[in-house]
């Protein structure tokens, strides 16, 4: 593992089901788990970014940073679309339908989307 992130889960049966259901959308899956503790990464190879959902190592609430985004890219609009059905269908919550972004830039196409605790997503292909 060379670099991860961590979400916080206040149900981890919850969490994980979402993270199990919407991530193999862009290709990646979980390859380590622990009591309370679940590592996604893409294939499942357990190299490059490591995604962690666990429950809080204090045992207070999990909450979502203001500000706090995780982004994920992918080689196809296909798989933004899925992604961001997938977060519905799931439990999750809407932050922005895909579609192109102009503002950032002319191939910008991206969707966003909250995890069951509330922590925002983007899911973006840049082509």
């Amino acid at each position: 593992m060379t670099a991860y992130i961590t979400l916080g889960a206040n149900d981890c049966g919850q969490s994980n089901a979402f993270y199990d259901a919407v991530l193999p959308t862009i290709g990646w899956a979980q390859h380590a788990e622990f009591p309370g503790w679940r590592a996604y990464s893409e294939a499942g190879r357990g190299d490059g970014l490591t995604l962690w959902v666990a429950k809080p190592f204090n045992q207070a609430a999990a909450t979502a940073g203001n500000g706090t985004m995780v982004g994920f890219m992918v080689t196809s609009h296909a798989e933004v679309d899925a992604f961001h059905a997938a977060i519905l269908a799931n439990g999750g919550q809407d932050e922005g339908a895909p579609g192109f972004r102009p503002q950032y830039g002319p191939t910008w196409y991206a969707a966003y989307g909250r995890d069951p605790v509330g922590n925002k997503l983007a899911v973006v292909c840049n082509q």
